[in-house]
């Protein structure tokens, strides 16, 4: 009797402390590249709030220090600066399928889309204004485009809301209020659009993502993702998700199952502290910024 109430118990802490601990997470099999990349003499990055890729596989680090875009190579070689002055706090960046360089000021309340020469070519909202209008934005955070070259943005910190915009520039809809229903958002902190038009959006303080049709229909809410500060879907049609306050990299497909994971709090490569943002590249390079380890990072696969 007394072995069989032992046998009972020790199965009793192992099911209890699996369901405490959840499920074991795949690890994503990726390595970090030591010294990446490499910075002109002198030069520091300040926070680094963003990063993405153009058709080449050049590196865009937007980040809070005197040069607020730089591009590298991916093996790290530094390119070009770009953008002093222009900004007042930076957040996120994203490129375009014609490698236009999308850029979002948080704290100067615009997007503006330069060339890939640098040039600004359209600006939405207005530096310095603050407003939750048709043309005016409240603490913006990232910017996302649909196959048809539909805009998307998250707005933001303080208005709650995403607003969709033709390719044009012009006013389409917008949706969202402050809140944790469905619908509802608590610092819309990332968007993101899949092949079949869904908009994925970061509910950060929620701790959701929020899945919406191209109108802003709900269509589901997975909290599984932890807190998604930053979000990047790949051609095949996988969304990788940077969980910032977990300080870990999520891999998960389009039903939301989770596939794997990287990473974890630290200051040491491959651990993160607030990991903000990310990017993949089409060989599978995963690429990260990091707001409070001052630096972006570049894993491959082992």
């Amino acid at each position: 009797m007394k072995a069989r109430w032992l046998l009972f118990l020790v199965l009793f802490l192992v099911v209890w402390g699996g369901a405490q601990n959840g499920p074991t997470i795949a690890d994503l099999g990726y390595k970090p590249v030591p010294d990446w990349p490499r910075l002109p003499a002198g030069w520091n990055f300040g926070e680094t709030s963003g990063i993405a890729l153009d058709s080449r596989g050049h590196v865009y680090v937007f980040n809070r220090g005197p040069h607020p875009l730089i591009e590298f190579d991916a093996d790290g070689a530094f390119i070009r600066s770009l953008g002093e002055g222009m900004f007042v706090r930076t957040h996120g960046i994203r490129l375009d399928r014609s490698d236009n360089i999308w850029v979002v000021d948080v704290d100067g309340h615009f997007v503006v889309k330069m060339n890939p020469q640098g040039r600004a070519i359209m600006v939405l909202g207005r530096k310095g204004q603050a407003a939750a209008d048709q043309v005016s934005f409240n603490r913006p955070t990232d910017v996302a485009f649909g196959a048809n070259g539909d805009i998307y943005v998250s707005d933001g910190y303080v208005n709650s809301r995403v607003v969709k915009f033709s390719k044009e520039g012009k006013f389409l809809l917008e949706w969202g209020k402050k809140g944790a229903g469905e619908g509802e958002f608590n610092l819309v902190h990332a968007v993101a659009v899949d092949a079949r038009g869904r908009v994925y959006v970061g509910d950060r303080e929620n701790r959701r993502l929020q899945v919406f049709d191209a109108n802003g229909k709900f269509l589901a809410q997975w909290k599984q993702a932890g807190s998604p500060w930053g979000l990047e879907i790949t051609p095949d049609q996988r969304l990788y998700v940077a969980d910032g306050y977990a300080n870990r990299v999520l891999l998960l497909n389009l039903d939301g199952q989770i596939l794997g994971s990287l990473g974890s709090p630290g200051k040491m490569p491959g651990q993160f502290a607030f990991v903000h943002s990310l990017a993949v590249s089409k060989g599978g390079d995963l690429y990260t910024a990091e707001i409070l380890n001052w630096r972006p990072q570049k894993f491959v696969k082992r």
